[in-house]
């Protein structure tokens, strides 16, 4: 598909294509949307997903006053209808000029041919600074070399852990590498006493996803084509993950069977939990006063010293339809200002993706954050194809037959590329296939 082709011209053949693709994806009819209604000049619609909304209702005034023509109009969706909202408003084009995008769904709306490219904007911008941002929190808003999103908030994973815990067990520095957090975990491990070294949830992907990135091989290869989970790479985090719970270093439950993880870290029973940067707000609210001396984060460990994580979050995107780009844009350089995030930060918690918006007193003078800061230096994308999420999804799945014993790591991994080579079918038909851009 013609990325550089004018907004609202899709050939007929690619709109039919597109429209039935999106009518399987959202598992509903969608094709009897109305079309987009009539815009208002001086109106910009701008969809956010979930909480965000509330914090950036208190952001916009501030804008609105610098720029007086420009009046905002802002949707809330929640984030468990917003994949299909998203889809629906592509189908009936009634998209808004703007949304927040997770940047794990940003391919899939690259591949719809639904955004607009942004690199013409960001030559010009005096705000939109690439080199102030974590490279790789950039480079997942780059599809085959176009550039279709702002990172606006970092969502990664570290470790919390129990400072008290490791000094009482003898250890003066949280692990460097996974040598060093295997022996923790086993000296904090007493399942007779119900304590365990972490909790990963077996229904999560996220804690092993993170891991899974910290291997030398891609974990799709052939340009995404296939999966690469029978790599050299990929069967050592496998099996570090799933010895964890075979050497009862963590207990076979899912995240409902953990009951609430902030008391039971307050109680002993985890000294790590691996999770992101919207923990430090919940422990510290939901923890005691006279506990609060008694954690703090690290970065995660990794094979042979400290080691990668996930470059996750939330980016700003314009629509292809947009009939208000420029100042769409204007808002994305607002929302985009280091003071701006550091005041989303304080509302929040949303870590910012530049690096000068960790001069704010609120991030540069919080001991629990900096370790989120250390990890955005080593971070890594996931990869930037559209049916990456189910294809993560699959990988925990399969990873808790392996703790269950179900299946062996060679099994396993054997089984992972299998489906992810199902999941990717019609990825490979369409790379083989490529739409000729001056069909009709």
């Amino acid at each position: 598909m013609n990325r550089h082709r004018p907004s609202g011209t899709l050939p007929k053949r690619s709109v039919f294509r597109v429209l039935l693709a999106v009518c399987v994806l959202a598992g509903s009819s969608l094709l009897g949307s109305c079309a987009k209604a009539p815009a208002d000049d001086h109106q910009l619609i701008l969809w956010t997903i979930g909480r965000e909304g509330e914090a950036i209702i208190k952001l916009l005034p501030d804008f609105e006053r610098l720029h007086p023509d420009i009046h905002v109009k802002v949707q809330q969706l929640p984030l468990t209808a917003a994949h299909q909202k998203l889809l629906t408003a592509f189908a009936g084009n009634s998209t808004p000029d703007l949304t927040q995008l997770g940047n794990t769904w940003l391919p899939e709306m690259v591949a719809l041919n639904a955004l607009e490219p942004l690199q013409s904007h960001v030559d010009h911008s005096g705000v939109v600074k690439r080199d102030d941002y974590f490279p790789s929190i950039w480079s997942t808003n780059i599809i085959d070399g176009t550039l279709y999103g702002v990172p606006w908030y970092v969502d990664t994973r570290i470790l919390f852990y129990r400072t008290d815990l490791l000094k009482q067990a003898g250890f003066d520095k949280p692990p460097q590498d996974w040598a060093q957090w295997r022996t923790m975990l086993g000296a904090l491990s007493n399942p007779t006493q119900h304590r365990y070294g972490i909790l990963l949830p077996t229904n999560e992907y996220e804690p092993l996803m993170a891991l899974a990135l910290q291997s030398p091989e891609p974990l799709l290869r052939d340009g995404g084509r296939y999966g690469n989970f029978e790599s050299a790479g990929f069967k050592r985090v496998l099996t570090f993950y799933v010895d964890t719970f075979k050497l009862h270093q963590a207990p076979a439950i899912t995240n409902v069977e953990a009951g609430n993880p902030w008391s039971e870290f307050g109680r002993g029973v985890y000294a790590f939990y691996l999770s992101g940067p919207w923990n430090i707000g919940e422990f510290r609210s939901r923890l005691p006063a006279a506990e609060q001396g008694d954690w703090s984060t690290m970065p995660l460990p990794g094979e042979n010293g400290p080691g990668a994580s996930v470059a996750g979050g939330s980016s700003l995107v314009i629509f292809r339809t947009s009939t208000h780009k420029q100042a769409a844009w204007t808002l994305i350089e607002y929302l985009s200002q280091p003071t701006v995030q550091q005041r989303l930060y304080d509302l929040l918690g949303d870590m910012p993706p530049r690096r000068s918006s960790w001069e704010g007193p609120s991030l540069r003078d919080d001991p629990k954050a900096h370790a989120f800061r250390e990890q955005m230096e080593r971070m890594k994308p996931t990869p930037p194809v559209p049916e990456w999420e189910r294809i993560a999804t699959e990988m925990q799945v399969v990873a808790a037959q392996a703790i269950a014993g179900e299946l062996t790591i060679d099994q396993a991994t054997a089984k992972l590329d299998q489906r992810a080579d199902a999941i990717l079918e019609k990825r490979r038909w369409m790379l083989d296939h490529p739409q000729r851009s001056d069909a009709r």
